[in-house]
Parts: C-alpha cells; sequence; structure tokens
C-alpha cells in the first residue's frame, strides 16, 4: 500500500515505533519503515543486534543513526535474536536502498508470535495510523 509518498507492503506486520515484521518460517525478520528511512535521510550506522540476544516487544534494543538523526530500534516481537544483518555493519545504506529487502535488521525467534502479532497493525488499520503521523511529523518540521 501507499501513504502518501510512502511503501508500506501489504503482507507485513507494522508497530507504532514504525518497524516492520514478516513472518518467514519460525523466524520474525525486521527492520525499519520508508517513512523512517526518508525521514532519517541517509543511513552511516546500524547497531546489528549479536545471535542469540533477547528482545522485548516494544523495547529498544539499538540504535540507527544518520549525519541529522540518531534513533532507537524497536522489537516489534518478543524473543531470541537467531540472525542479525552483518552486510549492514559495512553497507548501512542498505536501509536506505532496500528497506523492506537487503537492508533488514535482524531476524527473531519469538517466544509467543500470535500474541505478540495481535499488538501490531496491518492494512487499513495502519495506513490511517501511519496517515495521522505523517501529517504529525510534517507539522513538527
Amino acid at each position: 500500500m501507499k501513504v502518501k509518498d510512502y511503501n508500506f507492503p501489504d503482507e507485513l506486520y507494522y508497530d507504532n515505533n514504525h518497524f516492520w515484521a514478516r513472518v518467514e518460517g519460525e523466524v520474525v525478520v525486521m527492520g525499519t519503515t520508508d517513512l523512517t528511512q526518508k525521514m532519517a535521510g541517509e543511513i552511516t550506522f546500524v547497531d546489528v543486534p549479536e545471535a542469540d540476544d533477547e528482545v522485548t516487544h516494544g523495547k529498544p534494543f539499538g540504535s540507527i543513526e544518520s549525519g541529522k538523526w540518531v534513533g532507537r530500534v524497536y522489537a516489534p516481537v518478543s524473543g531470541t535474536i537467531a540472525e542479525g544483518n552483518e552486510d549492514l555493519e559495512d553497507e548501512p545504506e542498505l536501509i536506505n536502498q532496500d528497506c523492506y529487502g537487503k537492508g533488514w535488521i535482524c531476524k527473531i525467534t519469538p517466544n509467543d508470535l500470535d500474541a505478540d502479532l495481535k499488538q501490531l497493525m496491518q492494512g487499513k488499520t495502519y495506513a490511517e495510523w501511519v496517515e495521522k503521523e505523517i501529517v504529525k511529523t510534517a507539522a513538527e518540521s
């Protein structure tokens, strides 16, 4: 789906911290949204999480930096890091180039996937929520 000038794939789940989640078998792949990467500008650093680190839904566990911004990375689900995207250590700009593909941040083995997914948004619910966020962000600029 497209909201204003931003892309948000329909099959993904979204949280209110501007991160997405995609279920792939036993893991959840997560990253940051098109809105976030465009607002941040060129990403220059990503704190890539280590395998076996524990993360909690809605809690920060890392950071992303650009020339004008430092933001926290929040877990869309609770669980254990299965894999961090080590490509981001040398090429953090992958987030700008392909935030829903090669720019993923990590894969999480969830503790209770069904419970966490119920706390995330999709489709019309997310479109309505993110449109308000876009308007709010524009007003703050």
